[in-house]
């Protein structure tokens, strides 16, 4: 079977929410066996609304709609469902005795506009929702299933969950469901990662592999539709076994696992305490080490010139001026970990080239180094820049080479 997802509302086309029940959704399909193949957005007009529910229809067996059930007068998925599937709009009594019900419990009046709620498509089934005022609908039609949840994200999982995937698997027959493992790859980007496994993205059937770049950050997804998570997993381990052996030691974490809590966990185990210093990054790599090592990391030191810089090395012992950015870098780590204590200090420096507005690989050099009780890895990174993007970039590559020190191994 193959589904479709309509987010309704105005609001989500301006921009003032962010669709995150879509995602939320195209999950628990996924993960249910049902394949998902198209995502559409409609504002709250209703020829606009028909329109794209007519085409859905068309095109896929389930149409899951999110939002336009509740009492006001933009909310019209209950009507535009009618129209489609050529019924009539009429009132549930057991919906409506049920508002009146739970209005009366809390003490409110039950409105017009609310009572709206109770309505529902001519011989729509009703699925209660225990979370809030606007039930569900689920229409059955010649030409697919179509099912309409409330907006509100905690009424529509609590819904999905316990209603629509169970109704799915009987309806549809489901025994198969798709299960998945994400693979954490540092270092590599998005185009070496595909040189090195692009003959698995291309030939595999079941399990089936993809990526996904983040800043600093590629992610290989390794799926399998299997009959349980334990036939999953064991599809999926052949290759994960071939992705870890082209891909090596830039795989740093599996699943939930950050960066982060993985450098955490190492620090931990090392007993070890860290301690930064950096300019550009403005401090995007001290929040990702607090976030990992908590009291283990003991101070940052953040500057934005080159005085500020030298103040900081002089601190700790260092005796500027230094002859480029790398030595400068050097420098700093030393003078960090020597003011602090810790047992190791780290430094991102920054120098970029000329007056750039870019917020992404902005031109320029960044020098990173970390300082220890092994003496010192250096990495150095082609782009420099002050944006959201390069100063996560600054940090993955930071906490990457970190775990590379912590865990002895080559750069």
């Amino acid at each position: 079977m193959n589904a479709e997802i309509v987010s309704i509302g105005s609001e989500l086309l301006l921009g003032q929410i962010v669709d995150t029940n879509a995602s939320w959704i195209a999950q628990r399909l996924a993960e249910a066996g049902v394949n998902l193949f198209y995502k559409t957005t409609v504002g709250d007009n209703m020829d606009r609304m028909v329109e794209v529910l007519d085409r859905a229809l068309d095109r896929s067996d389930v149409v899951v709609t999110g939002g336009g059930i509740g009492p006001t007068q933009d909310d019209l998925t209950r009507e535009a469902i009618a129209k489609v599937t050529g019924r009539k709009v009429v009132t549930d009594p057991g919906s409506l005795l049920e508002l009146r019900e739970r209005f009366q419990k809390r003490g409110f009046i039950l409105t017009k506009n609310n009572e709206r709620q109770a309505q529902i498509p001519d011989g729509a089934i009703v699925v209660r929702n225990p979370n809030g005022t606007a039930p569900a609908f689920i229409v059955e039609t010649d030409r697919g299933v179509t099912i309409s949840l409330p907006g509100v994200p905690f009424e529509m999982k609590w819904l999905v969950e316990n209603e629509v995937i169970p109704y799915l698997r009987e309806k549809f027959g489901l025994t198969q469901m798709i299960h998945y493992r994400i693979l954490k790859v540092a270092d590599l980007g998005e185009s070496a990662v595909d040189d090195r496994i692009g003959h698995l993205i291309a030939e595999s059937a079941n399990p089936t592999v993809g990526v996904l770049a983040h800043p600093g950050q590629v992610d290989v997804r390794i799926a399998a539709l299997a009959k349980s998570i334990d036939e999953a997993n064991g599809l999926i381990d052949v290759v994960d076994t071939e992705v870890r052996e082209l891909l090596g030691d830039h795989i740093f974490g599996v699943d939930d696992e950050t960066i982060e809590s993985v450098i955490g966990k190492l620090v931990a185990e090392s007993k070890a305490t860290v301690a930064t210093c950096e300019d550009l990054s403005g401090g995007a790599v001290a929040a990702a080490i607090q976030e990992a090592a908590g009291p283990a990391f003991l101070e940052s030191a953040i500057a934005n010139t080159n005085d500020a810089l030298e103040k900081i090395a002089r601190a700790g012992g260092e005796n500027p001026p230094f002859e480029d950015g790398a030595e400068r870098a050097a420098a700093l780590a030393r003078a960090i970990r020597q003011t602090s204590g810790a047992t190791y200090g780290i430094a991102v420096h920054g120098v970029e080239e000329g007056d750039q507005r870019t917020e992404n690989l902005g031109r320029g050099e960044t020098y990173i180094v970390v300082s220890g009780p092994n003496g010192e890895r250096a990495r150095h990174v082609r782009s420099a820049g002050r944006g959201a993007p390069d100063r996560r970039r600054a940090a993955m590559g930071t906490l990457s080479l970190f775990r590379r020190e912590l865990l002895g191994i080559s750069d």
